[in-house]
């Protein structure tokens, strides 16, 4: 995994967690700067560091080799979304799997031929809370 795409993933886990950076750093033991430089795809991280980090976004670190020709994976969050996904709305909302759920939301903001604006993610949140929410008997 390149260093952008694990800088991609760290931030994924923590703004869907409506984590700060600083809180994980303090978790993980690690510098605010250390991780800020890797969600912006710098840095050189070691494997302790990562698996440190992996610890404190309450997830598990897998390494694993393989020949390159895999799923590169979901697409970055839009900034417009990695800000909404801190706002009180989306941090009130009972979502069981927030990584994925940005993710979905992620997807559907990449049909838009603009860049989506806090009104539109509103609109997408709702649809993803109505989808989610158990049928009426």
């Amino acid at each position: 995994m390149e260093i952008v795409e694990l800088g991609r993933r760290l931030r994924v886990r923590r703004t869907a967690a409506g984590r700060t950076i600083a809180s994980v750093a303090a978790d993980a033991r690690l510098s605010v700067p250390y991780i800020a430089n890797l969600e912006n795809g710098r840095g050189n991280p070691t494997l302790a560091a990562v698996t440190a980090l992996a610890a404190a976004l309450g997830a598990e670190l897998r390494v694993d080799l393989s020949d390159g020709d895999g799923d590169a994976g979901p697409a970055a969050l839009p900034d417009s979304l990695v800000r909404f996904a801190r706002s009180p709305r989306f941090a009130a909302e009972q979502i069981p799997d927030r990584e994925r759920v940005l993710t979905a939301m992620a997807s559907l903001g990449a049909l838009a031929d603009r860049p989506l604006t806090d009104l539109d993610w509103h609109r997408v949140l709702d649809t993803v809370v109505l989808l989610t929410r158990p049928a009426p008997p």
